[in-house]
């Protein structure tokens, strides 16, 4: 049985580091971006961080699917199979694409808009008013940044991973750029400012595709529109991309789910208390800032995700497409099987580590301006309920994109469909209980049902996976893990021991408290010899 070539080890290797070092630069900026846009917008004060949430769902979501999921599961096969036999033919199908992605996805735009418009004219309600109006602001980035998603699919069929790994940093800046020097001065309302930030995600749209073509272009691209020779790949593209768009846009959809159920069963502040469509016989489980409290807590939960899954599965996609076009499948189990180790290596004490540290995470990071303490108690209760899930989240990328290696794009979209299924019903029961935190624990137990499933099918129907180093991995992770948790738990009554101390003293406490969970992680898995560790080190497979 063959194994990885130092050629390919390395491959994965730096392909690895510069998605999730390019990834990471996105999200610390991120993590900037939402501490700035909390301090001046709030969690539910008005309902505007609201209705910016749920208006940047929709691009926003379009833009994980195109990006970081269905476009590119289902377009990297038919470049690569183009590339090789002419790469002339896999420009002609990338020209094909840019042109009717282009055609697509500005109807969309222009239908959005029009129904905004009738939104517009017909509604009272001052919070629809407001979420509609950020949605007709946000809607054309959409066009901008799903062209910008389907250049980075292209290069990273090319095993370019640099700048579609930092082109996402430009989305960060734009929007620090309207928080810090735009909004101050020139919006004199929450609303206004809100529209600020709309403007400024726009114009990074525009950016992150500007800076993408060169490197496109230094590769030999020209536009080179050829339908009849590029007809058949693209209706292969076009037909694969709605099961794949359900295999790996569960998780996206399952959270778009929970911020439209929070903002439908929400109470706003100081309004009516009973749900009116319901006879005003039943409360509402929720408070006016629920999806804004989503929005903090998935943000936290992208981040591991974003590093870990996403470039984990972007990397090892071409690398399990190669296997399966030479007929090894033995190798892609082999090969599937170090993706899921080194996902659930890093993203174990990832996830604990949120969860361990999630309510001082949240003052620390949050708590200022317009955010108040009882807006990071909720905002790191859901970091606490999604973090949860982290672990499976993180592996979900991956799985999907080994069933598309072997091209099954049926059965993940069947499972997703069960997930998004168990996902619902789980709202409708857990938000009675437990509010908004409800949502996010349906979310946490669905991606779990999903992976187990999705694991196990993997094995029997398409390639045996290697069971004894994935549970001597998890058995090992688990016990260095549970190591991490001691120690937080025990130093957590010791250096966070005042809530009164200054924010910089909470923040020192609090980086020392990670340090020493990340350091006492890291140091039991090398006792325990954890190849994963050595494998990310660069040491050995």
């Amino acid at each position: 049985m063959p194994a990885m070539t130092s050629g390919q080890r390395r491959q994965l290797w730096s392909g690895f580091w510069a998605t999730s070092l390019g990834t990471l630069a996105s999200r610390v900026l991120g993590l900037l971006r939402d501490m700035a846009t909390a301090s001046l917008l709030g969690l539910g004060e008005g309902g505007t961080m609201d209705a910016l949430v749920i208006a940047f769902r929709v691009p926003n979501l379009l833009r994980r699917i195109f990006g970081e999921g269905a476009l590119a599961a289902s377009f990297l096969p038919a470049f690569t199979r183009a590339w090789e036999d002419q790469p002339r033919r896999a420009w002609q199908l990338l020209s094909v694409m840019f042109v009717w992605l282009t055609i697509m996805l500005t109807v969309f735009t222009l239908l959005g808009e029009a129904i905004c418009a009738v939104l517009w004219r017909t509604s009272n309600d001052a919070a629809t008013l407001e979420l509609v109006g950020l949605s007709a602001a946000l809607l054309p980035y959409m066009v901008f940044i799903c062209l910008a998603a389907q250049a980075s699919a292209a290069l990273q069929a090319l095993s370019q991973f640099r700048w579609p790994a930092f082109s996402p940093v430009l989305l960060n800046v734009c929007w620090l750029a309207a928080i810090w020097l735009v909004a101050p001065r020139f919006a004199p309302d929450k609303l206004a400012q809100a529209h600020v930030i709309a403007v400024a995600v726009l114009i990074s749209g525009v950016l992150q595709l500007a800076v993408l073509l060169p490197p496109l272009v230094r590769l030999g691209y020209r536009l080179d529109y050829d339908w009849s020779a590029s007809r058949a790949a693209f209706w292969q593209v076009a037909r694969a991309m709605v099961p794949i768009t359900l295999g790996l846009a569960v998780t996206q959809l399952n959270t778009l789910m929970d911020s439209l159920i929070a903002w439908t069963l929400s109470a706003e502040a100081g309004g009516r208390q009973t749900v009116a469509w319901l006879g005003d016989a039943v409360h509402y489980p929720m408070q006016s800032g629920a999806a804004a409290a989503i929005y903090y807590g998935e943000r936290f939960y992208q981040f591991p995700v974003g590093i870990l899954g996403q470039a984990i599965a972007t990397v090892i996609y071409p690398l399990l497409s190669r296997h399966e076009a030479r007929g090894d499948r033995a190798q892609i189990g082999i090969d599937l099987t170090l993706g899921l180790r080194l996902v659930w290596f890093t993203a174990l004490p990832a996830s604990l580590g949120i969860i361990l540290v999630a309510q001082p995470l949240a003052r620390v990071l949050f708590e200022r301006g317009a955010f108040t303490t009882d807006d990071a108690i909720r905002a790191g209760r859901m970091m606490a309920c999604y973090a949860a899930g982290v672990w499976a989240y993180c592996a979900i990328p991956v799985l999907v994109r080994g069933y598309y290696a072997v091209g099954d794009r049926i059965t993940p979209a069947r499972l997703g469909l069960v997930a998004v299924a168990i996902n619902f019903v789980l709202n409708l029961t857990l938000i009675w209980p437990l509010a908004e935190n409800g949502l996010a624990i349906a979310t946490a137990i669905a991606a779990g049902v999903q992976v187990v499933w999705m694991t196990t099918t993997f094995s029997r129907i398409a390639s045996p996976l290697e069971w004894r180093p994935l549970i001597r991995t998890l058995l090992r992770c688990a016990v260095a893990g549970a190591a991490m948790s001691l120690v937080v738990l025990g130093l957590k009554h010791f250096v966070l021991d005042s809530a009164d101390a200054s924010r910089m003293r909470q923040a020192v406490d609090l980086s020392l408290l990670i340090v020493a969970g990340m350091a006492t992680y890291l140091g039991v898995a090398w006792l325990l010899g954890v190849d994963e560790l050595r494998f990310l080190l660069g040491r050995r497979d």
